[in-house]
């Protein structure tokens, strides 16, 4: 396959950093402190391995306790894994794995109940069962769910509470992970196995707090990268470490165009105070609206916009426009639950023929007793923005949400540098394709991680000293200086947000190449904007050489499908620290 490329920034191979002034070591690390992450940790433990869980804020601090929908399951009698799966991979749009996207549905229940073994409580019927709903995209009632839409938020309590009972699972937190750890190389074959990380923990260690944490393995689940866009459902931890990280190491990335973005998220009017977006937390974001998600209006950096759950259009919610019309209606036979992709661009055209930066999401006849008892944490960040879903319609429009794509990985969750793992978000398992299905987010973190595990335990090797340099030392690598962090999250919901173009991702890669050109001395703040940088370009580079429309990657220059482009692009840096970019065809 012959594809267009774009001048990117070199990115680097290694982040500048001060040598590590203190050095600990464990079996296992685990590098994210959500559903996957927690998940992992726990099971790490049943096989007798003590384990490190590292995590940049707090332990909550994550993307999972933020998932409003719930998690999606074969439960139902009537329901097959068979069903799932197609589901799947129609969202997917030809490009999931079918063999992960078959681990993940016949895999998912038993992962489901031994999350409720742990501790977490699901909403159940009066019977006792547990209650099923449908999201976008999904033909059969297969969503589990807890506190209404409060779902994320009890699996995170219930991982927690399983992982502060352990005293050998041991938490830092406040800690940003620099650069991966490696084993010395053996002949020409390049560097080795992972074997630790270089990290920054507040307080610890030398005044600046670098230090390392060496392992038998370790295990990627920093979730997602959402903040490289202004307007996004993610928290402000989500900076694409994870991938980055990866990248500097010399794994392989993929699919980094398929970026999610999520058809509802609430907008707020004008001059509305900061709207809750989970239990007892406001963002800190002013008055952004939802035109900066989708026609590249102002925003302000880094907003965590409030998701308005599509259960609540599987509930019956009507997505119309400012005349309250129905517009998804005859544009796919879901219609408001179509796949998520097909919804966003259904609202984005809604958008560009009328000039609005919204649309809105029509739920008063569900009534105000049903949406308080169903939806409680929406109705509380619609009232919090002065809107009352049961007297008017929700203002809504895309963020960006999820990534499809990011470090690749087996069945087994191992990447392509021996010893390092990934699940979750950070990883790209072949489930998703082209465009995640509705709640197959959570799940895939609780099967991946399982099987990530077992393969730790049936092949964890002797302790290995890292090689010298390679990230062991200091003072080497580059940081991009803090400051383009604002205007690199704008150029990117600018040229590579819902719609892009050739004309619109080129003025996006010069852009990101100033950006790339500026230094400053290592900190939290230069160390995240250089990996933002480094996930944008990979992004960007990706979604320049994909010269079609599929999924969640829609070009106005291109806007069919094309079956020449049944494949993968991988992406690595280069020795130099340029981006480079392979295809690999579907067989």
């Amino acid at each position: 396959m012959q594809f267009p490329t774009v001048d990117l920034p070199e990115l680097p191979r290694l982040l500048a950093a001060p040598e590590p002034g203190w050095v600990e070591t464990t079996d296992v690390i685990v590098i994210g402190s959500g559903i996957a992450g927690l998940t992992a940790a726990l099971h790490l433990r049943e096989a007798g391995l003590h384990v490190t869980v590292v995590t940049k804020v707090n332990i909550d601090d994550g993307s999972t306790r933020w998932a409003q929908g719930g998690i999606a399951a074969v439960l139902d009698p009537l329901d097959t894994p068979a069903a799932h799966a197609s589901d799947t991979e129609l969202a997917g749009v030809g490009l999931c794995d079918p063999a992960a996207v078959r681990v993940l549905v016949e895999e998912g229940p038993t992962r489901l109940r031994e999350l409720i073994r742990t501790g977490a409580e699901f909403d159940r019927n009066a019977d006792g069962s547990l209650m099923l709903t449908r999201e976008g995209g999904h033909r059969a009632d297969r969503i589990v769910h807890a506190g209404g839409d409060a779902t994320g938020a009890e699996v995170q309590r219930a991982l927690h509470a399983a992982v502060g009972r352990d005293p050998w699972i041991r938490l830092v937190e406040h800690a940003l992970v620099l650069d991966l750890l490696r084993t010395p190389a053996s002949g020409s074959a390049g560097p080795g196995r992972a074997c630790g990380i270089t990290l920054h923990v507040l307080g610890e260690g030398t005044e600046d707090g670098v230090g390392a944490i060496l392992a038998r393995a370790v295990v990627l689940a920093t979730g997602g990268m959402g903040q490289v866009f202004a307007v996004t459902t993610n928290p402000a931890v989500s900076t694409g470490d994870g991938v980055a990280l990866a990248l500097r190491a010399g794994a392989a990335v993929t699919d980094l165009e398929f970026v999610q973005f999520h058809p509802t998220a609430l907008i707020r009017p004008a001059g509305a105070a900061a709207v809750p977006t989970g239990s007892g937390t406001t963002t800190g974001a002013g008055t952004t609206t939802g035109a900066a998600a989708t026609t590249g209006a102002a925003a302000t950096t880094g907003a965590q916009q409030p998701l308005v759950s599509e259960a609540l259009r599987g509930e019956g919610a009507h997505l119309v426009d400012a005349d309250g019309k129905r517009f998804m209606v005859g544009q796919h036979e879901l219609a408001e639950l179509a796949p998520r992709d097909v919804v966003a661009k259904g609202i984005h055209r809604v958008l560009l023929a009328t000039g609005a930066d919204h649309v809105y999401l029509d739920a008063r006849h569900l009534g105000a007793e049903f949406l308080a008892r169903r939806f409680p944490t929406i109705v509380a960040a619609c009232l919090s923005a002065g809107v009352d879903p049961a007297v008017e319609p929700i203002p809504v429009a895309p963020a960006a949400h999820y990534a499809s794509g990011g470090v690749r990985t087996d069945l087994h969750g191992r990447t392509s540098i021996p010893g390092l793992y990934a699940c979750g978000e950070v990883a790209c398992t072949g489930v998703h394709g082209a465009n995640r299905l509705a709640s197959n987010s959570l799940l895939e973190g609780l099967v991946f991680a399982r099987r990530i595990t077992q393969d730790i335990a049936r092949d964890l090797p002797a302790q290995a000293e890292p090689a010298p340099g390679g990230g062991w030392r200091g003072g080497v690598g580059a940081v991009v200086d803090p400051a383009v962090r604002a205007g690199l999250a704008r150029a990117m919901t600018r040229g590579a947000g819902v719609l892009r173009s050739a004309d619109s991702l080129r003025a996006t890669a010069a852009e990101l190449a100033t950006f790339g050109a500026t230094r400053s001395a290592p900190r939290t703040a230069s160390w995240e904007a250089t990996n933002l940088l480094t996930v944008a370009s990979a992004l960007v580079g990706a979604a320049y050489a994909r010269q079609e429309t599929r999924g969640c990657h829609w070009r106005s220059d291109h806007p069919e499908s094309r079956d020449d482009w049944l494949g993968h692009l991988v992406s690595s840096i280069g020795q130099t620290g340029s981006l480079e970019q392979d295809w690999e065809a579907l067989c």
